[in-house]
């Protein structure tokens, strides 16, 4: 028998750990993982004292881990790709050419949409960072741009791929919960998805004119070049590697197969390309790339990557992951999400809801994929109800559960972000413009009624004929 949760206890795991999250983090300035497990330890007791056995309670936190291993997979992954793809030069081939291509001025909107076009390709933000944006954090700095600025742009653009790319897992997680035809879904969102690309895009190109001056960096660029050139081989050939990535991935060959191609082709470079050892090139996977040039904006960029650079991330993902399984494989998250939609009598307030709760949802169980799942299991009753057609509810868990994901710290995305890009949640959040306008406009139509659609007239009256033949 299901056991129901009081919205007082459930609420009390969220206090704590919001409590003790904000003091650990603005005052004693450590990381967000001890939070976490005093919530989950919170939410263990809570449940204990709700009548959950010992056995139930373990049984949700394995439950929350088990959904974060594929996650787990494509960060050890990543972690070893960005330091085969150092090693092997393709990293430096990437920014050598693009210094030489992108003008300072132009760069945070030429990043944007490299990454937009190479998400919507591969369907996955967290490839296209791990690969195209930390070639882009590279030529950034040697143009001088601030690294939360270009991490910013970064993000919006890989964001807006995976958000509209028919390959992306949330799109078709988005649409498949809600049963909405995924190109339906699609088309959907680019009432919100477009205008918030526009904009962000003028955002950028604003800020890009005080890099655009004469003269400016120019001889710290000349000489980024230099050292790139004495330190690397460089050659346009190199660049084959991350196009036969995008390219099988666009082929719909899974991710991990693709990133393994990625790797070998990252280590046989480093090997006989760029001339080291098979030692040097072991090391670069395991403990990462190491190089001294003497310029230490190119030594900080180029001494990483590798398997141990992402244990940070990757423990952050599980310690994350047991405080929302228990979270809601215990029905806390039902009980919370039951009240909001108390307060959500109308069809303005259930899209604001939805929104608010992916957002809530995000900040709670620290994964973007439950961000999606919960509020679509809670929410779909209460859109029909309302007459509202299902593609307004799968496009409000995508405009507030997928994007929002990366401005939280301490959510898988936001550790993630801060790994691979070298950049904290708190710093690049200002300039991740797609990921925060575009819930703005979702909340705009939902109050005004733009694009919100209803049912038809034939599926809301199947709907009526269902509930009548429930009640008698």
């Amino acid at each position: 028998m299901k056991k129901e949760m009081p919205f007082w206890l459930a609420v009390i795991p969220l206090i704590v750990m919001i409590i003790v999250m904000a003091v650990t983090i603005i005052i004693l300035e450590q990381g967000p993982h001890i939070p976490l497990i005093v919530g989950t330890t919170t939410a263990a007791l809570v449940a204990w004292r709700a009548g959950f056995k010992w056995i139930e309670i373990e049984e949700a936190v394995y439950k929350g881990i088990r959904l974060a291993l594929p996650a787990v997979v494509i960060i050890i992954l990543v972690g070893l790709t960005i330091g085969a793809w150092i090693g092997g030069g393709i990293v430096a081939t990437m920014i050598y050419y693009g210094l030489k291509m992108i003008t300072p001025s132009l760069f945070l909107v030429s990043i944007t949409l490299i990454c937009a076009v190479v998400s919507l390709a591969i369907g996955s933000s967290w490839s296209t960072m791990g690969t195209i944006g930390v070639a882009g954090m590279g030529i950034g700095l040697s143009m001088g741009i601030p690294a939360p600025m270009i991490a910013g742009a970064v993000i919006s653009g890989a964001y807006f791929g995976d958000k509209m790319s028919p390959l992306s897992d949330t799109t078709n997680l988005a649409s498949g919960l809600t049963n909405t035809n995924l190109f339906v879904h699609i088309r959907h969102m680019l009432y919100t998805t477009i205008p918030g690309l526009i904009i962000t895009l003028a955002v950028y190109a604003f800020l890009g004119r005080e890099f655009g001056k004469e003269g400016v960096d120019a001889a710290d660029i000349q000489l980024t070049l230099n050292v790139l050139k004495d330190s690397f081989v460089i050659s346009p050939f190199l660049l084959l590697i991350p196009l036969l990535v995008i390219i099988l991935v666009a082929k719909k060959v899974p991710a991990i197969p693709a990133l393994i191609v990625g790797i070998l082709l990252g280590f046989l470079s480093h090997v006989f390309v760029q001339g080291g050892s098979f030692s040097d090139a072991v090391g670069a996977l395991q403990s990462g790339f190491v190089i001294d040039t003497g310029n230490d904006m190119v030594d900080g960029l180029f001494n990483r990557g590798g398997l141990d650079s992402m244990m940070y991330t990757v423990s952050m993902t599980i310690v994350a992951m047991t405080f929302g399984g228990v979270l809601e494989h215990t029905g806390m998250l039902e009980a919370i999400v039951k009240q909001i939609l108390k307060l959500a009598r109308t069809a303005k307030g259930l899209v604001v809801s939805t929104i608010i709760s992916c957002f809530a949802t995000n900040a709670t169980c620290s994964e973007q994929y439950i961000s999606v799942v919960i509020p679509s299991r809670m929410y779909a009753n209460a859109y029909k109800e309302q007459g509202l057609h299902s593609k307004n509810l799968s496009r409000a868990l995508e405009d507030g559960g997928t994007l929002t994901s990366v401005f939280i710290p301490w959510n898988t995305c936001g550790v993630f972000i801060l790994g691979t890009l070298g950049v904290h949640a708190f710093e690049y959040a200002p300039y991740a413009v797609l990921n925060f306008v575009v819930p703005i406009i979702s909340i705009i139509y939902a109050l005004t009624g733009i694009t919100i659609t209803k049912l038809p007239k034939s599926e809301k009256l199947v709907l009526e004929q269902e509930k009548l033949a429930v009640n008698d």
